[in-house]
């Protein structure tokens, strides 16, 4: 089982997986989920194509893999790190497993729910907080997102596009 002791460590992992999802022309979002010592737990990245499932979102992915290895739907003391800010439903997800905080990278200006569109993390009525914070790696994240994009669309990597889904702060 892999340790990781840093922040980038994980976030590293995350991308390594954001990278597998994108050789399956999947979304490049990755994910790694770490128990309370910097152990891995699960490692996962975008599947909704591949598995024909809206809900298969890298964290969501993760959550699954851990919660089935583990016997618990509850995962406190864990860290999830992603490369792209969560959506409302991974974020969610993540508050319902009790996580202990949630780590991203790219902020998401479309579908982020720390911040992005909207903040989930300072809703005082939710029943359960998540420490949520951003930023790590975020460049590199960002950078492999707007590429993947940008190749979708067929325009060269150069090309700047006003619907480019991650913008860095």
């Amino acid at each position: 089982m892999a340790l990781c002791s840093t922040d980038e460590c994980a976030m590293r992992l995350a991308l390594a997986q954001a990278h597998r999802a994108a050789a399956l022309g999947e979304v490049p979002v990755g994910a790694v989920l770490l128990d309370a010592d910097g152990r891995v737990l699960a490692a996962g990245h975008n599947r909704t194509l591949t598995d024909h499932d809206p809900s298969a979102h890298a964290e969501i992915v993760v959550l699954r893999q851990a919660a089935r290895a583990l016997a618990n739907h509850r995962l406190p003391g864990a860290r999830l790190y992603v490369t792209l800010e969560p959506c409302v439903m991974c974020l969610g997800a993540a508050f319902h497993a009790r996580l202990a905080e949630v780590v991203y990278a790219a902020p998401d200006p479309k579908t982020g729910a720390c911040g992005g569109v909207v903040d989930l993390p300072a809703e005082p009525r939710l029943n359960h907080h998540t420490q949520v914070r951003g930023g790590v790696l975020a460049a590199e994240a960002g950078q492999l997102l707007r590429d993947f994009f940008r190749a979708r669309r067929g325009a060269g990597p150069d090309d700047a596009h006003p619907s480019t889904p991650v913008e860095l702060k």
